[in-house]
């Protein structure tokens, strides 16, 4: 049983996160498990009461003190102009926690240019907020509407004018025979604390380990680790061939004259070093899978 005497209400991402965040969590040491119809997850960890809700509306219940903290978008922060603590950045694209960026877009044969040539027009979005205060700024009146969904529909069938729409590769804007007029912001996956369960030092210290080691577990995702063995004489040459994040660990056999080198690599690199280790002497040389990466 805990010793300690609280409980860290964490707010989990429900919908295109959810999946990506309960792998990195695995990861990171928590198993999490939760039914079809359930919005309150098992969490293996006696200090964590955890619940689902929708990334668009994370921010507002840690803000508000319904939620100790949660894992939401950057965008959605914005969105709903929350005053949070961002404790942690979670970045990765294999891990679907990858950068994205809302950006206005038009029909390719549409006379609009730029940002100005909005005035008076019509835009479909699901950021509604931030692109009313967005056009503001730029001293842009149109009028805004929020978007329940096919919002590329919506300026393809003429129904407004543009979209301001997230993308990653603005590929699929691009099928849709849309072009992008200007980046309105960037969103990274943000782990948020409101400002009060951040001054509490119990509560705090945990929030940095839960941060600290989905880090680990998200750093991870890039990298593997390589041992083999190297006679001796093989050593200079195997180690040179090593980009490691800092020296590999070399120990001795018990068989005089070979040495162990363990270390760690980006994986994207691995089909192309492992032959050039081979050719150098390596001998006995083991991939395998890692949890998590602390620097």
């Amino acid at each position: 049983m805990s010793e300690t005497k609280f409980k860290l209400k964490l707010g989990l991402p429900k919908g295109s996160l959810q999946e990506s965040t309960f792998k990195m969590f695995k990861k990171a040491g928590f198993n999490i498990a939760v039914s079809s119809r359930s919005y309150f997850p098992y969490v293996d960890d006696p200090d964590i009461e955890a619940v689902l809700i929708r990334a668009q509306e994370m921010s507002r219940y840690v803000e508000d003190g319904a939620l100790d903290c949660g894992i939401t978008g950057e965008d959605w922060i914005l969105e709903n102009g929350s005053e949070v603590e961002r404790v942690q950045e979670l970045i990765y694209a294999k891990t679907g926690m990858n950068a994205v960026r809302w950006v206005l877009a038009v029909p390719n044969d549409s006379p609009i240019k730029t940002i100005k040539d909005l005035q008076g027009k019509r835009i479909a979005t699901e950021l509604k907020g931030f692109t009313e205060k967005y056009l503001e700024g730029k001293g842009v009146k149109a009028d805004v509407e929020f978007s329940w969904g096919a919002t590329e529909v919506k300026v393809g069938s003429g129904l407004v004018d543009a979209i301001v729409e997230l993308t990653e590769t603005g590929s699929s804007l691009r099928a849709n025979n849309l072009r992008i007029v200007e980046t309105l912001c960037h969103s990274t996956t943000q782990f948020i604390s409101n400002k009060k369960a951040w001054a509490d030092p119990k509560k705090k210290q945990k929030m940095q380990h839960i941060a600290m080691l989905l880090v680990g577990a998200i750093q991870a995702e890039a990298k593997v680790g390589l041992k083999m063995n190297v006679s001796e004489q093989n050593l200079k040459k195997i180690i040179s061939l090593l980009p490691a994040m800092k020296q590999p660990t070399v120990s001795n056999l018990a068989t005089s004259g070979w040495m162990d080198v363990d270390t760690i690599i980006d994986e994207k690199i691995v089909r192309d070093l492992i032959p050039k280790l081979k050719e150098a002497g390596a001998e006995g040389i083991i991939e395998y899978p890692l949890n998590k990466v602390i620097y």
